[in-house]
């Protein structure tokens, strides 16, 4: 075989080619091209009934206990070193294999049901025989297969679309199985099949299917289809049915069948959350590897005994009896042999029963979590979901916390807020007042209830001649009454929200802003004069600027339109509007057969609703039925109109103004222009924001089709866009564009919008424009809509910026063709669909920018103060703009108004390591340099848990930083600086992030930091941080299910997390620790007895314990109380640990379970041992009894003293505490009774006949069985008792708020707080001012190259070369600062009053910067009071 042929396999390896069925129908499988590929029926199931027994064993035997017990069993078969009957040796491993093993199979089953459930659904298959759709089971489709579904139907396998009942071709999906998402979406008959006869014929069908292979990537598919004829159409995922998604507003579709079964993308998909390990459950490995080197050790010295005391004996003892040669083994094989006895005999030492207790206690854990009402969403009626089940203990000891923000700390309800067009902004006044008082309006049902009855029954109407009607919400909140009272909206249907997403009505009201509504006004009208033989050059002016800014809003997304009659219904053509065909000629020539010479100024007055808007400047009032019917419902647009109101004899006197013709034009305009309501269905928040916004305008979405899209202008025309092309959003392009073409020009108009980072580099080079008058005007327009842009990222809202650019007809098709080129490849389709997009979003023209605002979840501040207090570090890692970032960090308590700030922005590797050695410098001098210092890789660092009052001692400090700079960090290597840079920071904001560097950051810290990490998020690109870190929590929010299902719990807010990790955390990680350490004392404790025994029978491994009591033990008396204890145990109350979040951190230093801690426990379970074994021993020695009799008290004594041990253990006493050890104990003397009664030669030659009976009447027993627990545990008691004491521990002292009244508890509580803070307060003041002052660095956009010569001309050697790149300076908000060593800024007190929009946003503050860097930064005189972070404009980026 040739390179060629051989790379030519290799390069057709890597296709997946399907054929239609239909012509090998009949003929044998081995024939048919498509038989290679896998079947439809899917099997999730593990075992069959054949398979179970030996697989499930199979499996347990990966885990290393259940090897160690298997081994110990198959050794006590052996005669020479059996211990015990063969047979009784395997009744402990039988029984945790039995439980695990049952476990397993009620799983399995619950599959097997499930799978048979789904293989055995009905779906309808084109067969050549019937010439018709035969109905069939799913396991019975094959790749190859003509599908038909139909509305509703559930899709049986991936399925590539080629017929669609509805006449555009478009089938709508639900993915909410999928993906959780219960937007519709589209999907698109494969190009070629569009056109086709009202029926669909299969065996038409002759074409092959050449597409990639089988993967689990839910976004992405390509491929292409060959004709007879060699030429092929390409397709991508835009034409794919997902298996699983459900069909919906589609009648019927057709398609053929390309994945099947276990290759469809939904199945690949379905292989579950990674296992992830807990850090006690590699911690507890670790000690069982300590025990099991315990276990050699006193297995040695056994063997090293017997051998030693088999030497003493002259000759050989009568009770060694030789092998079947009649001769004796040496002393060293003896020795050998003793050794594998005892291992068999101590075997307990390593607690075979503390993993299936572990499963348990875990299981209980979760149901208490699952069950707790705090942490139950009732406006979503969502609880939290436990997805894996074997961490729970790892949220009580969360050191950082990686956060996502839109979503995760926002609602992600975009709430359209300020925009600005051609370098206008437009403040939008009244829209951010209605927005102040909307959680007001909607929370108080009190105030509702007086004004619907009461108090507005004067006002809450608008009367004007003939009608009157009761102003709905968009009206009412925005209406300047004289009491400025507001009520909520008359009869919306809140039961409708639920069906389209993103459609709240804080999301759809929209206040329009009274100067661009006057400009809109005047923009549209201008419309007139563009025909279809008018073309006019695309100009700057301002008019024609403004109806594109609003129509680039309408048109450029993918919202699926549908009527608040029929939510779910898609809007082709609204068939009213259709018929009448209303255009603006029509509207003109009505205006003139009416003759109204002052027609704007009367408009003004009255405001008909169909023209939109009043022309004048100072509109006052508006019809009350016409503004009704520009209303919507919870499910419609909102027009957005602001009027002021007027006193009835005024409307009265501009009603007569018009006279009789204003009844007659407002009869025409009602008939010409309907008023329908509209529901918008959304992929994002974003879009269906700017679609309201448009709406509120008047710019009203109202139907799209795959080749049209329809918008309703102000005066009530219908434009309809040929809509040529879309290149929808991705991650990578940051921008989504449209193709239309223009129904009055005929232009072929591209509309782009995008982030502002993105778009503004796209933009057409001013230095190209012809007209210098053109050129000053490009740059004006663009440097203002900057300034505004940082406006309001700085107010934290969300930017985008809408841009355009008119093609001419012969670049557009030689586009397209490019276009079609690159669908049609396969090997590189990404790569070239890529490369055209790019080609078209060129030289831009910009439009303008929109600010919109996504709030904050209710309870976020406080939850991260708590999570702050608690000492967990918070990243924030978004994608969004810096200033935005920064902004909701201070809203929402990240950042404090005390905290100092470091900004480092830069795009050189070199300049950023000189920032990272800088900024360590000076951060380092504000610690105490006589702290113990720890080391990773080689850094010292501040130690892991300082004290709070070291901590308070040391600054807040904040950092902030760009995803360029990571990128940097992450090339340059680095990382190590970066990390030491950060252990100092108590928050850290990463902007304008990656999902890819979101993950890289989780990893980085925890592998190199060696800390548990948390992630947090709520969209499918938090999918990689939330996997990445030890454990992932998902938000079920707006973004869908992605993060749900990629994660380890689930919750529904962000004010979850408080309650999840300070108390449930706390309480998980405490009682598990203290149970592992339990288990290990217990047998540890319990195997010592046997083991002190060895030294009193030669070493020959016997017991003096009845092997039938030794299981029992293990099995039944003493395994209860630990479970109760892992499961209910609460050393501190709930309500303590939220009042106090300081003692989570006791959980983070692992104060419960750590290497001492287990330590200690054996050492007293020695003690306990040897306690326990020898007051029996001297109180019974030089006695006659036998060896059961001496070890029956033995045997009771440990039981006692475990259980107390126990008891001394619980915090909280509770029935159930008390009834399990007492039954326990109980259970112990009936089964002993039971079983010594009974058992007459079970255990030959000697057997436990009648001993407990006869113990039962020697009153030494009981004066055993009570002294000798009392001497094991006193020490015990001594030390806790001391501890409660004299000690200091912050949880001791919570333990003792907890027992106070409910009052004094309160008041206990607030005095800890106020001591805390004047330690707090103490220790700043102490600081020197030297070590107080810290900078702010930052590197940004450098503007001028003037001032990059001043700072490099000041700078001093060696730091020349960098001083202009960057600058350090103080920038702190702090009431008395102090000025530092490095670059002290001292500002006067800033105002909080915003710059007018003609104002630039950052003027010179007058600062003196000291020290080795010259300071440029310039002042804001508008900034914020927080003051702790500002932008700079004067330094440099590489």
């Amino acid at each position: 075989m040739t390179k060629e042929e051989r790379k030519k396999k290799k390069k057709e390896g890597r296709k997946h080619v399907v054929v239609s069925n239909l012509p090998f129908e009949g003929r044998p499988q081995k024939e048919n091209p498509n038989g290679q590929h896998k079947k439809n029926q899917i099997k999730t199931t593990k075992y069959t009934l054949l398979s179970f027994l030996p697989k499930n064993i199979f499996e347990q035997l990966h885990r290393f206990a259940n090897i160690y017990f298997v081994a110990i069993a198959v050794l006590n078969f052996v005669p020479v070193i059996n211990a015990f009957q063969p047979a009784v040796g395997l009744i402990p491993i039988c029984i945790m294999l039995m439980v695990t093993a049952l476990k397993d199979a009620w799983e399995d089953l619950r599959r097997y049901k499930s799978d048979k459930i789904i293989n055995n659904q009905h779906c309808f298959i084109y067969t050549r025989k019937e010439q018709d759709y035969v109905q069939k089971h799913w396991k019975d489709v094959r790749v190859g297969d003509f599908v038909q579904l139909q509305c509703n139907e559930i899709i049986p396998a991936d399925i590539l679309l080629l017929f669609s009942s509805d006449p555009s071709g478009v089938c709508h999906l639900e993915t909410a199985n999928l993906d959780g998402e219960t937007n519709l979406k589209q999907r698109r008959v494969v190009k070629g099949f569009l056109h086709q006869e009202p029926r669909f014929e299969p065996e038409l069908f002759q074409n092959k299917i050449v597409c990639e292979k089988p993967n689990n990537n839910l976004s992405k598919f390509k491929g292409y289809m060959e004709h007879p004829d060699q030429t092929r159409t390409g397709f991508n995922s835009e034409s794919l049915l997902l298996r699983g998604c459900t069909i919906r507003n589609t009648e019927v579709v057709v398609g053929i069948v390309i994945y099947a079964g276990h290759e469809t993308k939904a199945m690949l998909n379905n292989s579950g959350p990674r296992y992830k390990r807990s850090k006690i459950e590699r911690q507890m490995n670790m000690d069982i590897f300590f025990c099991v080197w315990i276990l050699f050790f006193m297995c040695l010295i056994g063997a090293i005994g017997h051998g030693i005391w088999k030497g003493k004996f002259s000759r050989l003892p009568p009770f060694d009896v030789p092998d079947a040669n009649g001769s004796f083994p040496p002393v060293a094989l003896q020795g050998f042999y003793m050794f594998l006895t005892m291992i068999i005999l101590l075997q307990i030492l390593i607690p075979i029963s503390l993993y299936v207790s572990i499963e348990l206690v875990k299981l209980g854990q979760v149901f208490f979590l699952h069950n707790d009402i705090d942490l139950y969403d009732e406006e979503a009626d969502l609880s939290i979901q436990c997805r894996a089940f074997n961490i729970t203990e790892d949220l009580g000891q969360i050191q950082y916390i990686f956060s996502d923000k839109t979503g995760t700390l926002t609602e992600n309800k975009m709430v359209f807020r300020r925009c600005t067009i051609m370098g206008n902004e437009f403040s939008h006044q009244e829209n951010a007042k209605r927005l102040e008082t909307q959680k007001e309006v909607d929370s108080d049902d009190d105030d509702w209830t007086k004004c619907q009855y009461g108090a507005l029954s004067s006002i809450d109407t608008v009367r004007c001649p003939g009608r009157a009607k009761p102003l709905r919400r968009s009206q009412s909140a925005r209406a300047h009454f004289q009491c400025h009272t507001r009520h909520r909206s008359v009869g919306r249907c809140d039961s409708a929200q639920s069906a389209v997403a993103f459609s709240s009505t804080i999301e759809k009201d929209v206040t329009p802003d009274q100067g661009l509504l006057t400009k809109v006004k005047d923009a549209t009208l201008k419309l007139e004069t563009l025909t279809a033989h008018k073309v006019t050059k695309p100009s700057l002016s301002t008019g024609s600027s403004i109806t594109d800014f609003f129509l680039a809003l309408a048109i450029c997304n993918s919202v699926v339109v549908s009527t608040s009659t029929e939510p779910r219904q898609r809007v082709i053509i609204p068939p009213q509007m259709k018929s009448l065909g209303a255009s603006l000629e029509k509207i003109h020539q009505l205006f003139q057969k009416l003759k109204l010479s002052s027609l704007s100024q009367s408009f003004s007055s009255t405001a008909p609703s169909d023209l939109g808007e009043s022309l004048g400047p100072n509109p006052t009032v508006v019809d009350s039925d016409e503004q009704d019917d520009l209303s919507s419902n919870s499910c419609g647009y909102s027009t957005g109109i602001s009027y002021q109101s007027s006193s009835r004899e005024e409307v009265m006197g501009k009603q007569d103004i018009l006279g009789a013709g204003s009844s007659s034009l407002e009869d025409v305009l009602d008939s010409v222009i309907p008023e329908p309501e509209f529901c918008y269905e959304a992929e994002s928040p974003d879009e269906a924001a700017l679609v309201h916004a448009a709406g509120a305008y008047n710019f009203t979405l109202v139907s799209r089709t795959p080749d049209q899209v329809t918008v309703r202008l102000p005066q009530g025309t219908l434009l309809t866009f040929d809509l040529l092309y879309t290149l929808g959003f991705d991650s990578v392009r940051k921008r989504m564009s449209v193709i239309v073409r223009h129904p009055l020009t005929g232009e072929i108009i591209v509309y782009t919008k995008g982030a502002d980072s993105v778009i503004m580099d796209l933009l057409e080079d001013p230095d190209k424009a012809k007209d210098p008058i053109a050129e000053k005007k490009l740059r004006k327009i663009r440097a203002k809509t900057q300034k505004h842009l940082d406006w309001y990222a700085k107010d934290g809202l969300r930017t985008l910026c809408i841009a355009k650019k008119v093609l001419k007809e012969e670049d557009f098709q030689r586009w397209v063709n490019f276009r079609h080129e690159a669908e049609a490849s396969f090997d590189n389709q990404d790569e070239l669909l890529m490369q055209t997009a790019q080609y078209l979003e060129t030289q831009l023209t910009l439009l303008g920018a929109t600010g919109i605002e996504d709030r904050l979840q209710e309870g976020v501040p406080d939850t991260i103060s708590a999570l702050r207090e608690a000492g967990i570090r918070i990243w924030v890692l978004t994608g969004d703009k810096q200033e935005t970032a920064v902004n909701i960090a201070h809203s929402c308590k990240l950042l404090d108004q005390t905290d100092t700030v470091y900004t480092i922005n830069t795009e050189s590797q070199e300049t950023c390591e000189s920032i990272l050695d800088c900024t360590l410098e000076e951060v380092k001098r504000c610690y105490d340099t006589r702290k113990a210092e720890h080391k990773f890789w080689g850094i010292c660092l501040p130690p892991q848990a300082p004290s709070s009052t070291i901590e308070a001692a040391g600054p807040n400090i904040g950092l902030v930083i760009d995803g360029k700079t990571l990128n940097i960090i992450f090339q340059g290597n680095l990382e190590k600086k970066f990390l030491e840079l950060t252990k100092y920071c108590h928050s850290i904001l990463c902007c304008r992030s990656t999902p890819l560097q979101k993950s890289m950051i989780v990893k980085l810290v925890r592998d190199k930091l060696k800390v548990m990490t948390l992630s947090i998020g709520d969209g499918a690109n938090d999918v990689s941080m939330i996997q990445a870190a030890d454990v992932g929590i998902g938000i079920s929010g707006q973004e869908g299910m992605q993060a749900v299902m990629s994660s380890d719990f689930a919750i529904s807010r962000f004010k979850h997390l408080k309650k999840l990790l300070l108390v449930h955390g706390h309480w998980c990680y405490s009682r598990l620790a203290r149970m592992v350490i339990y288990y290990f004392y217990k047998n540890v404790c319990y195997v010592n007895l046997l083991f002190w025994y060895q030294f009193f029978c030669g070493f020959s491994g016997t017991t003096m314990i009845d092997y039938w009591q030794m299981i029992f033990f293990n099995l039944f008396f003493t395994s209860l109380p630990p479970l109760v204890f892992g499961i209910l145990d609460k050393d501190i109350s709930a309500e303590t640990l939220l009042a106090l979040p300081e003692l989570y951190k006791s959980g983070q230093d692992s104060q419960f379970y750590k290497l001492p801690t287990f330590w200690i426990a054996m050492l007293d379970a020695f003690y306990q041992s040897l306690i326990c074994f020898f007051i029996p021993y001297l109180a019974y020695k030089d006695s006659d009894i036998d060896i059961f009799t001496f070890g029956t008290p033995i045997n009771t004594i440990s039981l006692t003293t475990l259980l107390l041990h126990q008891a001394m253990e619980m915090k909280t006493w509770t029935f159930i505490h008390g009834f399990v050890l007492i039954a326990s104990f109980l259970l112990y003397f009936l089964v002993s009774i039971v079983y010594n009664a009974i058992c007459v030669t079970c255990n030959s030659p000697t057997n436990p006949y009648w001993i407990i009976e006869k113990q039962l009447s020697d009153p030494t027993f009981y004066l055993l069985c009570f002294l000798t627990p009392v001497a094991a545990l006193f020490p015990r008691y001594f030390i806790l008792a001391l501890k409660g004491t004299c000690g200091k521990s912050s949880l001791l002292e919570a333990q003792k708020l907890d027992k106070l009244p409910k009052e004094k508890k309160k008041l206990a509580i607030q005095e800890w707080k106020k001591e805390k803070e004047r330690i707090s307060t103490a220790c700043q003041a102490a600081l020197s001012p030297g070590n107080a002052s810290l900078g702010h660095l930052q590197v940004s956009p450098f503007t001028g190259q003037e001032s990059r010569d001043n700072s490099l001309k000041d700078t001093p050697s060696p730091m020349k070369r960098h001083a202009g790149d960057w600058v350090l300076n103080r920038d702190r908000s702090s009431p008395y600062p102090c000025p530092g060593h490095v670059g002290y800024n001292k500002s006067s007190p800033s105002s909080s009053v915003r710059p007018s929009p003609d104002e630039h946003l950052l003027g010179s503050s007058g600062s003196e910067a000291f020290g080795i860097f010259k300071d440029t930064q310039t002042g804001s005189p508008g900034a914020s009071s927080r003051g702790s972070h500002r932008r700079s404009q004067s330094s440099l980026t590489i």
